[in-house]
């Protein structure tokens, strides 16, 4: 795999750092364990809305990237089928937000 940001998710999910799909994601920004919130291109708007909602929800400040990756390129990268993914780790969060905005430009 090519793509470092694609690369730096797999890392993370082989690390055990993800939460992967709506009710892992969702539960884990309850539990204040995200720090990252990817989803697919292809995510509903209706999940978009969901995630970012929950996002914000009781002054919340958890980032939402909305990738134009779809979920069968994400899905490659985490090893399962998933359009909305979280990341639980600060130093990933951090490093995938960063590569992002540097591919894409």
């Amino acid at each position: 795999m090519n793509d470092k940001f694609l690369s730096l998710l797999g890392m993370a999910r082989r690390s055990g750092r993800v939460s992967l799909g709506h009710d892992a994601v969702i539960g884990s920004i309850i539990k204040n364990k995200a720090k990252l919130c990817i989803l697919s291109s292809e995510a509903s708007q209706r999940l978009q809305n969901e995630i970012q909602h929950a996002c914000t929800y009781e002054n919340k400040n958890i980032p939402v990237l909305i990738t134009d990756y779809d979920t069968l390129t994400l899905s490659s990268a985490i090893g399962s089928k998933a359009a909305v993914v979280s990341v639980d780790d600060e130093g990933f969060a951090k490093a995938l937000q960063e590569k992002y905005l540097t591919q894409k430009g």
